[in-house]
């Protein structure tokens, strides 16, 4: 008789928090930030996890990975946070 481990559930999505967004279980920390300091400001994992106490280095994975499997959806998200943001600055929102 083999004993089966549930895996960790790392990454989530609750319409009332972040937006519907995939976030880290357990944090408000979505995965588009991850994504960002990790592909955009050239962060490596550890740097990822140092930035933010309380995430382990498997959330930061899971939430890399979430992102190679959900790319579209999240650079997607990505712009539209970026646009509301200078939308905000220039006044307009």
């Amino acid at each position: 008789m083999s004993s089966q481990h549930a895996q960790p559930v790392y990454i989530v999505q609750d319409k009332g928090i972040c937006g519907g967004q995939p976030r880290i279980a357990g944090t408000r920390l979505k995965v588009q930030h991850i994504v960002l300091e990790y592909e955009h400001l050239g962060w490596t994992p550890d740097q990822v996890c140092d930035a933010h106490p309380g995430i382990t280095l498997a959330q930061v994975h899971a939430a890399l990975s979430y992102y190679y499997d959900h790319k579209e959806e999240i650079n997607k998200a990505i712009c539209e946070d970026q646009e509301f943001a200078e939308r905000l600055r220039a006044g307009l929102s």
